[in-house]
């Protein structure tokens, strides 16, 4: 999250949410609590210490691992998955440890963490190549995953990634970020955040959607999760970088309020990966959610290009 856009956040939040968002958002975020019950589709990666939970749309094409972004479910990739999947893969989508039907109270909640969840959902899968698309702090996550396993990676697609090179948010900012995400607004102030990140083409059910997120982050320990991967380092991933030797492709909506210039940011990741870039004329920070045929597409084309 970039500076400029949280002040704007910050002021307003402080203004205008905190009085309203215990209110307006409690009945809608308790309705939803009853949609994330375990969806009959779920299935379980058992680990030493917890639980991941991921669903897996079968087949015999090639797999894709997606993984959301810091504070998302795996039904972010709700639109794209059966296009993927229509186009051949199968298609595996991910909790981030702490989240949606994954376990709580895990030790740690970093960005390398994750990337060693789905090392270890590789290596349970038992298959002998994998692409993994990471969205947000995933992307970071993948580049560690992608260098961990690299005979067994054939690809990354990386969905305004956060690999670990960005600016750190000042002390003022960090300040005020903390005082925002706490308990009991801080669900409610994150489902606000979060529905800013869409631009030009929001889903149909973004509401419906944020309000199941809120749900989710309202259980015990899952908005602590959430906060340990904010405030993660992500220098393991960064260390990473340089030894990636599968196929990238960076995938950036134009209009991400989380980079000052998305283009630009882009273009350093690609560089440093010697990636592709893809630019989604319009989209924030998901474009695959905003876009998914187009991004669908170019997903598709690419994977091809890699095998």
């Amino acid at each position: 999250m970039r500076n400029s856009f949280l002040l704007a956040l910050v002021i307003t939040a402080c203004i205008f949410a905190l009085p309203f968002t215990l209110a307006a958002t409690g009945a809608a975020a308790q309705s939803a609590q009853a949609a994330l019950s375990t969806h009959p589709e779920t299935q379980f990666l058992d680990l030493a210490e917890r639980r991941i939970a991921y669903d897996d749309t079968g087949g015999s094409g090639p797999i894709v691992i997606c993984v959301p972004g810091l504070g998302d479910l795996r039904q972010q990739y709700r639109d794209i998955k059966p296009l993927l999947a229509r186009d051949g893969f199968r298609v595996i989508t991910m909790d981030l440890r702490g989240m949606g039907e994954s376990s709580v109270d895990w030790p740690t909640y970093t960005p390398a963490n994750v990337g060693s969840d789905m090392v270890a959902l590789i290596r349970q899968l038992n298959v002998p190549r994998v692409y993994i698309l990471g969205n947000s702090m995933a992307g970071g996550s993948a580049v560690w995953a992608a260098v961990e396993v690299p005979e067994r990676v054939a690809g990354l697609v990386l969905i305004d990634p956060f690999v670990g090179q960005e600016q750190s948010p000042s002390l003022a900012m960090r300040t005020a970020m903390h005082g925002l995400f706490q308990r009991p607004w801080g669900p409610g102030v994150w489902r606000m955040y979060y529905k800013s990140l869409y631009k030009s083409a929001p889903p149909a059910d973004l509401s419906e959607y944020a309000n199941k997120l809120e749900a989710n982050l309202k259980e015990r320990g899952r908005f602590e999760a959430l906060k340990g991967m904010l405030w993660a380092s992500q220098a393991p991933c960064a260390a990473r970088i340089g030894q990636v030797r599968a196929p990238v492709l960076i995938i950036v909506g134009s209009d991400d309020p989380d980079f000052d210039d998305p283009r630009a940011q882009a273009k350093s990741v690609a560089q440093q990966l010697h990636g592709k870039v893809f630019i989604v004329q319009g989209a924030g920070h998901y474009p695959h959610v905003e876009y998914p045929q187009i991004v669908a597409n170019e997903i598709d084309g690419f994977f091809q290009r890699a095998r």
